[in-house]
């Protein structure tokens, strides 16, 4: 699957919502997309999600994900790996299955070709403030188990591996190719550091950015990364655990923060959507960026089967 050097390859994370995933799908043609679902996710969701899906959707070996698990990770992984064997693309995306385009595919290559070399994300060294009282560094100290969306800690502090520089981020990132190679080779060569952050607490924001914020395994990468999400997410300002469903409601302040021309790196995506809350603004979001003008040339029938589809 041979592509233009700055066109990147997708990974779609998801569990859910296969009607929204397979509008997602539309939306970021001409790329490739790597789609992983969750293996706990019903069959009957999973069909509707992937069937009838076009040539240039490869579906990952199903993985058994969950809330702050060490195999959000695999999965990504699993999608690094398959994008840089499969593609020529300049950069790898990771986004979830609830994530959306703010851009038409023109923009997002325009940009990508400005900075063929570059990832964006947003790499925090530990002690990072946002993360609590300690910074984050619990996350790395002790060992960690994820039960029901609660936190179990063996309060037993473990020894660290050295030669790394621990960081923290979010899981949504544009990894340049040679830093997605990075990630993969890391896991291929170290299984030391797999076993270690199989039980670091939420391995998905901290993995990744520690691999690339250290010299020792990413040389290079403090000069070869725009430290700019590319995201915009409806953070209420509440107290919760994820971000809120973005509505109809949300689109002046979604579209402001896509075109406010005081910002140096325009947003490329947002989250969260879904079918039942976001439909409206998606045809919004749609309209204003030129989005799945291509829709109708796909299977009418599988969106049908996906809508009916509401997963427990």
């Amino acid at each position: 699957m041979a592509i233009s050097p700055a066109v990147p390859a997708c990974i779609v994370l998801a569990h859910e919502d296969p009607a929204h995933v397979r509008r997602l799908v539309e939306a970021l043609d001409p790329f490739p997309v790597f789609l992983h679902c969750d293996a706990r996710t019903p069959e009957t969701v999973f069909r509707a999600m992937t069937d009838g899906l076009p040539d240039r959707v490869r579906l990952l070996p199903r993985i058994r994900t969950g809330w702050a698990r060490w195999e959000n990770v695999a999965a990504e992984v699993s999608g690094y790996r398959a994008a840089l064997a499969e593609t020529d693309a300049s950069h790898v995306a990771v986004l979830t299955g609830s994530d959306y385009p703010l851009a038409n595919p023109a923009e997002i290559t325009a940009l990508l070709e400005a900075h063929r070399e570059e990832s964006f994300i947003s790499v925090n060294p530990l002690p990072f403030a946002p993360w609590g009282r300690d910074g984050g560094i619990s996350r790395i100290r002790f060992r960690h188990w994820a039960w029901r969306k609660h936190m179990l800690r063996l309060p037993v502090p473990r020894r660290v591996p050295a030669n790394v520089s621990f960081a923290g981020g979010s899981q949504l990132k544009v990894l340049a190719r040679r830093h997605a190679a990075a990630v993969v080779d890391t896991v291929d060569q170290r299984p030391d550091l797999v076993r270690f952050w199989q039980r670091t607490w939420v391995a998905d924001e901290t993995f990744v950015p520690s691999v690339l914020n250290s010299p020792s395994l990413t040389p290079g990468f403090a000069d070869e990364h725009v430290s700019q999400p590319l995201w915009w997410i409806g953070w209420d300002g509440t107290a919760r655990k994820s971000p809120p469903w973005l509505t109809v409601a949300d689109a002046g302040q979604l579209l402001e923060r896509r075109t406010d021309a005081d910002v140096e790196v325009q947003h490329l995506f947002a989250r969260k959507f879904s079918t039942d809350r976001s439909g409206d603004l998606l045809d919004v979001v749609d309209a204003a960026f030129g989005l799945r003008q291509g829709a109708a040339t796909g299977s009418a029938s599988a969106r049908r089967d996906a809508a009916a589809v509401v997963a427990p």
